[in-house]
């Protein structure tokens, strides 16, 4: 029976002394981080936690995550993986909303998981650095069913409380098999990523994946575009997974560091769309092609991505993955012809179980069939390459137009004075929502709202350029460096409308 620790298992048999984890000191074998993985599975035995239990896991992305999510994984534990930045509030509702029998935190970070832990009355374990804890190791990985929930991550809650999305044991192994495919990876792969592993596209499609094809992990925390550089640099790093602001953020610091990149096989973005000048500036400056992914927490950060052979198409995400079906339908359910755009539905081995304890929400997004409802806007090109146009709760709706955010954002990041740029709609008397562009410039820049808009009139219909321009110091993010368009304050927004 599988688990999630089998991966690492088969490679500590086979190969003990290969490096699974890089670290800037003492790397971890396979063998080592095998050992050190059951005997975390030991201390947890030991404590009372079986197969089921909710274990509530916030850690940045180190070694030390990896050996606590194993030994979670091998006693048949739950792991809930949380943001680091998670407040008190936010911790204690985790832990009360999965029935969580034990809280471990990072020794690290605020007191934020012991103070949440001490009102629910849940006992909390301090990670320390080497994660090595006095307890006989457990035997072995126990065996699980396919479909137990192996990892539970709880969604953004842009509409109500967060829901947490059940990843199965099958859900998990499939992503890390099915990454590995459609990156050609193999024991000679060295991955490096900054992106957390308490989040799906790091635990899922990186971490997964570089153990299942029994390559090494290289690990930066937090994520700095120089310190993504230096651990490329340090480890020969010939896979890279990011996110778009991560790429951005290296493209504008790097200088002419193109002999930096010339034994990378593969840097792969997800997460967010990657705007297609971006991409276009990266390949011309460091001779490396970004390839695109797409996909969700709900199907375990996977759904399509471009062909690593053909190069794949700046501004598409591919097509489907090895396993996975995608369509694109219309509002009556029909699949759209290509060029078309409808929302995105999925189905396959990685989509979720359905969200915990909820199986009302459950119901709104997978149904009887097991397509799950995206809620992405997207549509096929005559390749059947998918290209995702917004979300669909972010589309804009102007006096009847139809305005895509990623269009308009695509022409902005075009401007060589736009460091970051995001679009939004809000109120309007008259058109009922009105475009507005809140645009990040680059340093020492002195762009006008006046030459933001001449600049967007030049390639976009009257109807979508930006009536309104505010620039800020920096656009709010999530841990993975996604841009949080909901966390921009519209208020005076709505008050300069017209």
């Amino acid at each position: 029976m599988p688990n999630l620790l089998d991966p690492i298992t088969r490679h500590a048999a086979a190969s003990p002394t290969v490096i699974a984890l890089r670290t800037a000191t003492e790397p971890w074998t396979y063998a080592g981080l095998h050992d050190a993985s059951l005997r975390y599975a030991g201390a947890l035995r030991d404590a009372g936690v079986g197969a089921g239990d909710r274990i509530l896991l916030a850690a940045p992305s180190l070694p030390e995550f990896v050996v606590a999510y194993m030994g979670i994984q091998a006693i048949g534990g739950v792991a809930v993986t949380v943001n680091t930045m998670c407040t008190t509030a936010e911790i204690e509702y985790y832990l009360t909303d999965s029935g969580a029998r034990l809280a471990i935190g990072w020794h690290g970070l605020g007191p934020a998981v012991s103070e949440a832990a001490a009102l629910v009355g849940v006992p909390v374990w301090t990670l320390e650095p080497d994660a090595l804890v006095d307890a006989d190791p457990i035997h072995g990985p126990v065996g699980r069913a396919s479909d137990d929930t192996a990892a539970i991550l709880y969604t953004s809650g842009t509409t109500g409380r967060p829901k947490g999305a059940q990843l199965t044991v099958g859900n998990l192994l499939s992503a890390g098999e099915i990454a590995s495919i459609i990156s050609r990876g193999t024991a000679a792969d060295r991955t490096g990523t900054g992106l957390p592993l308490f989040h799906v596209f790091g635990q899922a499609s990186v971490m997964m994946a570089a153990f299942t094809g029994g390559g090494s992990l290289s690990l930066l925390s937090p994520f700095t575009p120089e310190g993504m550089l230096d651990l490329l640099r340090r480890d020969d790093l010939t896979i890279m997974v990011g996110v778009p602001t991560m790429w951005n953020a290296m493209l504008h610091l790097a200088g002419d560091a193109e002999a930096d990149f010339s034994h990378l096989r593969i840097a792969v973005s997800g997460g967010a769309t990657l705007p297609g000048e971006i991409a276009r500036v990266f390949e011309s400056r460091f001779g490396c092609r970004i390839l695109e992914g797409y996909g969700l927490t709900e199907t375990t950060a996977l759904g399509a991505f471009n062909d690593v052979d053909r190069g794949g198409k700046i501004g598409f995400v591919g097509g489907a993955v090895p396993r996975l079906e995608v369509e694109v339908r219309d509002s009556g359910g029909t699949p759209c012809p290509g060029g078309v755009v409808g929302e995105v539905f999925i189905r396959g081995e990685t989509v979720m179980k359905g969200y915990w304890n909820r199986p009302d929400a459950t119901a709104a997004v997978l149904d009887s069939g097991g397509w799950f409802r995206t809620g992405d806007l997207g549509e096929f090109d005559t390749d059947h390459d998918l290209r995702i146009v917004d979300r669909l709760k972010d589309l804009i709706i102007r006096g009847g137009y139809n305005v895509y955010p990623g269009e308009v954002e695509e022409i902005l990041y075009r401007h060589p004075d736009i460091l970051e740029a995001a679009i939004i709609g809000v109120p309007d008397d008259h058109y009922g929502e009105e475009v507005a562009a809140v645009v990040v410039r680059q340093h020492g820049s002195d762009l006008t709202e006046e030459e933001v808009t001449a600049w967007c009139r030049n390639s976009l219909s009257a109807y979508k350029i930006p009536r309104i321009v505010r620039f800020v110091d920096q656009l709010p993010k999530g841990s993975t460096g996604k841009i949080l368009k909901r966390d921009i304050d519209c208020t005076d927004l709505q008050k300069t409308s017209k």
